[in-house]
């Protein structure tokens, strides 16, 4: 089965935010890219695109047939979609275990999991 991990980067330190990011210690630094690199060279995932920051979307909606606009994100910031790939895994434990080698699940933000709907 394949399944989303949807990378919700919360508070987790980023190379985006240099302030957070210079707290940690080189090593910590360096562990997080090594992480991250070992998850997309998982065999089955196929890694996705990395998002740009909340404050960048725009938000659409469509009312009485009106396509409405709004800048920025839906949701709160901190809960903010950034980034993704897709897992080809045999059950959602191996999706789950591989979502918590995610360092964004581990440092302030969450990864979600969810199947994907093959047609």
């Amino acid at each position: 089965m394949k399944y989303a991990l949807l990378i919700h980067q919360g508070t987790a330190a980023t190379p985006r935010d240099p302030e957070a990011w210079g707290r940690l210690s080189e090593d910590e630094q360096k562990a997080v890219f090594a992480d991250y690199q070992a998850v997309t060279q998982t065999p089955g995932v196929t890694p996705g695109l990395r998002l740009d920051s909340p404050e960048t979307a725009t938000t659409v909606r469509v009312e009485d047939e009106k396509t409405l606009t709004t800048d920025g994100p839906f949701v709160a910031v901190k809960e903010a979609l950034s980034g993704f790939m897709t897992f080809e895994a045999d059950d959602l434990d191996a999706a789950i275990a591989l979502a918590a080698q995610i360092p964004a699940a581990r440092m302030g933000g969450a990864v979600e999991v969810r199947p994907v709907e093959e047609r």
